[in-house]
């Protein structure tokens, strides 16, 4: 499925309509080289699933969790300065996910073997005229969570 984003706010609203059904405990994977939007989707998607302040990135800390209204987390990853895939490790991420309503999770490739699997991937393209965000639902539940997407 692709979805053409000329404008930050397209890439807001996909962001928000995906979250509005989102199921707990999903996994998505952000891949997209740097300023393609992944962190721009990310703060829409977790202000979508129920948190009011500030969404920070976390390119420094690599991990920021929200509360949200349910009681769960929207979780918010940024694997960017990884030297090695195993420093995941010290992010305590197991604790993370079990109260977790989401996990995004930016530059996935370099947590490989350390990080759940994907239930969604969204690859952010870089295009002229805006970006094109191809979305690849992994899970059996991600398609059902996807497939409402068109409906």
């Amino acid at each position: 499925m692709q979805f053409f984003c000329a404008r930050q706010s397209d890439t807001e609203q996909l962001a928000q309509a995906l979250a509005a059904s989102c199921p707990q405990g999903m996994v998505v994977y952000l891949h997209g080289g740097l300023g393609a939007g992944k962190s721009t989707f990310a703060r829409a998607f977790i202000h979508r699933l129920g948190f009011h302040g500030s969404v920070k990135s976390p390119t420094y800390s690599l991990l920021e969790a929200y509360r949200l209204e349910d009681g769960l987390e929207a979780v918010h990853m940024d694997l960017y300065r990884l030297a090695e895939p195993d420093e995941v490790d010290y992010l305590a991420l197991d604790e993370y996910e079990k109260n977790a309503r989401a996990l995004l999770i930016e530059w996935p490739e370099k947590g490989i073997g350390h990080i759940p699997p994907a239930d969604i991937a969204i690859n952010f393209i870089t295009q002229a005229d805006g970006r094109l965000l191809k979305i690849e639902p992994v899970s059996v539940q991600a398609h059902n969570w996807i497939s409402a997407l068109n409906s």
